[in-house]
């Protein structure tokens, strides 16, 4: 049975955070608002969450995980970053933006791609995520709460409580989640590549290529 916390979307209560990054750290599987949609995140190492969340989505080993950071010094750590794609993403950081960037070593193998070495990357500007990266102190890996067979994210805390209360070990209510994923950008490439539309505007990147 999960763990069901009423998480402030403003004013995150830190002693909820603090809860929420114990689970995390001791191997938790945890479902939490971005500013794009509900994601499922799970700690940077946990090879058994990782596993656990293929599972409930149903993804094969070809599928991106998303490193969620807590900020631009922090992605660094894990993708290589040229003068031009950072300028981008110090315009559009944080916001609800994936990019997709040629990582380093400190990316640990089970999370690149499985022919590029490359890693998706974003950082989400809602307090909630901001608050629970800043605890817990290194990314988080994530990957939207959409469900097998359908093509929105989950949106309502209760109606995931209802399907996934035995599934998962804590979800974070932050109120009513977005419909749409974030826009994904490849970076990797040097000219930046708009790969999905999603919730936040494609048009600067469209417009820098």
């Amino acid at each position: 049975m999960s763990q069901f916390f009423q998480i402030h979307p403003e004013n995150p209560q830190a002693r909820l955070i603090k809860q929420a990054v114990e689970i995390l750290r001791n191997g938790g599987v945890v479902i939490y608002p971005t500013d794009s949609s509900y994601a499922l995140g799970c700690s940077i190492g946990n090879k058994t969450g990782i596993e656990r969340i293929r599972r409930l989505r149903q993804l094969d080993d070809k599928h991106n995980f998303t490193l969620a950071c807590r900020d631009l010094s922090q992605l660094g750590l894990f993708a290589k970053v040229d003068t031009q794609s950072f300028r981008l993403l110090k315009t559009h950081v944080p916001g609800p933006y994936t990019f997709i960037l040629n990582a380093t070593r400190e990316v640990p193998r089970m999370l690149l791609h499985p022919k590029r070495r490359t890693i998706g990357l974003r950082v989400p500007a809602l307090p909630i995520a901001q608050a629970l990266l800043a605890e817990l102190g290194e990314p988080l890996m994530s990957v939207s709460l959409i469900m097998p067979g359908e093509s929105l994210p989950m949106s309502d805390p209760y109606e995931m409580r209802q399907l996934l209360e035995h599934q998962v070990d804590l979800i974070i209510d932050g109120g009513y989640g977005g419909l749409e994923a974030s826009t994904v950008i490849n970076l990797a490439d040097g000219e930046p590549e708009v790969v999905r539309v999603g919730c936040g505007d494609p048009q600067a990147f469209v417009e820098s290529a």
